[in-house]
């Protein structure tokens, strides 16, 4: 038997579920019991395993706040990403990355932080821990 694979575009709107869910601090579960579905088909749809229809993508996007849009902004193949001298396609990473517990964590204490010379002194020292990361390989 072949192992389908989810549709790049059904990964990307699933990840931004998740994102828009724990940026707000809602469980799975939670998100789950407002739509009247369980949550392992959260896990699902955040997974990219399960498409998300357009009916349920409206209760999606009204539950959380957000317009319908929010879940598709970079998503692949669309036109709105940039060319020429823009950032790359590859920059898929970021949302990868703030999907994480580490990224989320991170960006919720980071914005908090009032002081703008305290967050550009944050910046630098990751900078540089990254830098000594990739030195030390």
């Amino acid at each position: 038997m072949i192992k389908k694979t989810p549709n790049p575009v059904d990964k990307h709107v699933g990840s931004r579920v998740r994102m828009r869910r724990v940026l707000i601090g809602m469980s799975q579960e939670k998100l789950g019991e407002a739509l009247g579905i369980t949550f392992q088909q959260i896990q699902k749809y955040e997974k990219g395993t399960n498409r998300i229809g357009a009916s349920r993508m409206q209760q999606i996007a009204t539950v959380m706040g957000v317009p319908v849009s929010y879940f598709f902004d970079d998503a692949p193949g669309s036109e709105s990403r940039s060319e020429g001298f823009g950032e790359s396609q590859g920059s898929d990473y970021v949302v990868d990355f703030l999907t994480t517990t580490e990224g989320l964590q991170l960006n919720k204490s980071f914005v908090r932080i009032q002081d703008a010379k305290v967050r550009r002194k944050i910046v630098d020292l990751v900078s540089a821990l990254a830098d000594q990361e990739l030195k030390s390989a």
